[in-house]
């Protein structure tokens, strides 16, 4: 497990927030935010969304299976969202601020993702980076409708316009996904810092780099982003994903 942030090249401070934490009965949470807003409400909102979860999940037990781990994240973000609401409305300098979210649960052979906003999750074999995740965007909105294909997205002038974001607005619709694996390989989450600069086949490269240790592998990932231009805070979480032989151990 391995998380790291970055402000990136251009930006004066990092309004992406994020971490890996453990509950009661060691099943493990990745979460990433990419927070939004005028002057530092950003920051205020991911780290607010971020602190939030990781007190909930580590008080939380009995969440090793699809359902509990999907009914958890619907709880716990739809709370989230309602806080960061409240608080912009409640703080005037704070007015308008959201954060993306992308977090996942790892259980046995199975994980579970949630997903509001623009951030990604992947998950890494040996030949392919799969993305998990649909970003909740006005571009990808005019893809899945055939207007534009997927190259014209990647350098649309409005592929920053996010349709769903925690804390924009009373409620909020999550994504809720559960996969099976039954291979080993590597989950992969990431603010749009990364996954703009950086893409899926350097992504395989350096995940099955032997000669790179497993600690080091989402800080030549950031460097990478940062060599490409660096305009936005990169944020990188990575799961290891292993299968046993004897499902009994």
């Amino acid at each position: 497990m391995v998380f790291l942030t970055d402000k990136g090249r251009v930006r004066s401070h990092n309004e992406d927030n994020g971490g890996i934490f453990v509950n009661k009965d060691g099943t493990v949470l990745a979460v990433v935010c990419d927070g939004m807003g005028g002057h530092k409400a950003g920051d205020v909102a991911s780290e607010r969304a971020i602190q939030h979860m990781k007190e909930m999940w580590e008080e939380s037990e009995n969440v090793s299976s699809p359902e509990p781990a999907e009914i958890w994240f619907k709880t716990y973000i739809s709370q989230i969202n309602q806080l960061l609401f409240e608080y912009a409305n409640e703080h005037e300098e704070c007015h308008g601020m959201g954060t993306t979210i992308v977090a996942a649960i790892r259980g046995e052979s199975f994980v579970t993702l949630a997903h509001v906003g623009d951030s990604r999750i992947y998950i890494i074999s040996k030949e392919e980076a799969k993305q998990l995740t649909e970003d909740q965007t006005f571009v990808n909105e005019l893809v899945k409708s055939g207007q534009i294909s997927k190259e014209d997205a990647e350098h649309h002038p409005r592929k920053n316009v996010i349709l769903q974001a925690l804390g924009t607005e009373k409620t909020v619709k999550i994504d809720l996904k559960t996969i099976t694996y039954d291979e080993a390989g590597y989950l992969l989450l990431c603010s749009d810092g990364l996954s703009n600069k950086v893409n899926g086949k350097e992504f395989v490269e350096v995940l099955n780099n032997n000669k790179i240790p497993f600690s080091a592998k989402a800080e030549e990932l950031i460097n990478r982003a940062n060599q490409y231009g660096g305009e936005d805070n990169i944020t990188v979480a990575i799961l290891e994903l292993s299968v046993t032989e004897d499902e009994s151990g």
